[in-house]
């Protein structure tokens, strides 16, 4: 009965990696699109990532014989959607997923490394989120402003399947906007010889800038937001995976990526519950097939990111940014909620959360690496004043209010 083909977990696998590709692949083509990749390059860095990602779960799966769901970095997506081109355009962003790449790497093979990063104050980490999201989260209302119908169209659809069932919100959304691209772009703008996507290898080059305001921003983003939850998301389904040697295997399949324009390849946190949980299979041993059959899914997709780019590309960029809004509304209520949790501690999370949403660069690196410097600052200075504090002052403050 356990050697019986897993149509269960197959079905859960095909589910995951439908909802994960459909409900994010616009981000990604924004975020890559913003730091200076054109029609070609996007498409090149949507199938790179897909096809490393899919490989890097059935690999790891068959492996462990465990199900290790593997996808790209939404969150490091939008942070890219927010920082602009760099002045050595797309080759110096390639430069900094290289080094995102690395450093992931470097974290599942030198522990301090990864004690490091989970060191990060994760009401600071959220609200750096939080910051990053809030500009892609505000495209809807925009979108419906710029275009009413087109833009209450795709909302009201998201909003009536949520009613029903959130998972297929954005998905159901995504069609909607598929539907209205077809109907209103001319067919003279999506080039037949543009649907199958060609790789595009880009030489990376390296710049300080790039390095501080967009590789060690990505590389936090990817492991609060997705490794380190894509770990929690096994523990909580009975598994107990080694956390680092998958750090290690993600950042490998990122860096074979990196030069064709893929930005990150992690472990998923939302769609792990899907492939890990008892719908997938009710034998804890064989779901890891899930993860297998979501891996060759996701190859499949990567071969159709050059239609879907083409398609993007021949629309108004706002409604792409507004199906890429909602796809990142529950992350982004998350973080903030995670950024406000403490309520002793809030001024840091705050000045964190304005300053990397207010998409102000100095020296050339972006807001998100300046939110966390300042919300570590605010932290570490009323950390010390709390040290600072006497116990005579402390005790002596009731009798004063008396």
């Amino acid at each position: 009965m356990s050697q019986s083909f897993p149509v269960q977990a197959s079905a859960a696998g095909i589910l995951s990696a439908v909802v994960g590709f459909s409900s994010s692949f616009a981000v990604v083509i924004a975020g890559l699109s913003a730091v200076g990749a054109g029609q070609a390059e996007a498409a090149s860095g949507l199938m790179a990532l897909s096809i490393a990602m899919g490989a890097c779960a059935i690999f790891l799966s068959l492996r462990s014989r465990m199900p290790i769901s593997v996808a790209w970095s939404t969150p490091g997506a939008a942070l890219l959607a927010t920082s602009g081109t760099l002045d050595g355009g797309f080759a110096d962003a390639v430069g900094a997923f290289v080094i995102t790449a690395g450093l992931i790497i470097l974290s599942g093979l030198w522990k301090p490394l990864g004690r490091w990063v989970a060191a990060i104050p994760t009401p600071v980490a959220n609200a750096m989120l939080a910051g990053v999201l809030l500009d892609l989260c505000l495209a809807p209302v925009r979108a419906i402003a710029e275009l009413p119908g087109s833009g209450l169209a795709i909302a009201v659809t998201w909003a009536v399947v949520a009613k029903i069932n959130k998972l297929y919100a954005v998905p159901a959304a995504v069609l909607v906007a598929i539907g209205l691209i077809a109907a209103t772009a001319e067919s003279s703008a999506i080039g037949i010889g543009s649907l199958w996507p060609a790789p595009i290898l880009v030489a990376p080059t390296f710049s300080l800038p790039a390095a501080i305001g967009v590789a060690l921003p990505l590389f936090v983003v990817t492991m609060a937001s997705q490794n380190i939850p894509g770990i929690a998301v096994l523990r909580a389904n009975g598994y107990e995976p080694a956390p680092g040697r998958l750090f290690s295997w993600t950042g490998l399949f990122g860096l074979a990526a990196a030069p064709f324009g893929g930005h990150a390849v992690n472990l998923a946190a939302i769609t792990a519950a899907l492939c890990a949980g008892k719908d997938a299979d009710p034998d804890p041993r064989r779901r890891y097939w899930a993860a297998v059959v979501a891996g060759a899914v996701y190859i499949l997709f990567g071969l159709c990111a050059g239609a879907a780019t083409a398609f993007i590309s021949a629309s108004p960029p706002i409604l792409i940014e507004a199906v890429a809004g909602l796809a990142l509304l529950g992350a982004f209520g998350a973080s903030l909620m995670g950024a406000v949790s403490e309520t002793r501690q809030r001024e840091a999370p705050v000045i964190t959360f304005l300053v990397t949403a207010s998409g102000a660069t100095f020296f050339g690196i972006s807001g998100a690496f300046w939110g966390l410097v300042a919300g570590g600052a605010i932290r570490a200075l009323n950390a010390a004043g709390l040290s600072r504090r006497s116990p005579d002052a402390a005790t002596s403050a009731p009798a004063q209010r008396s």
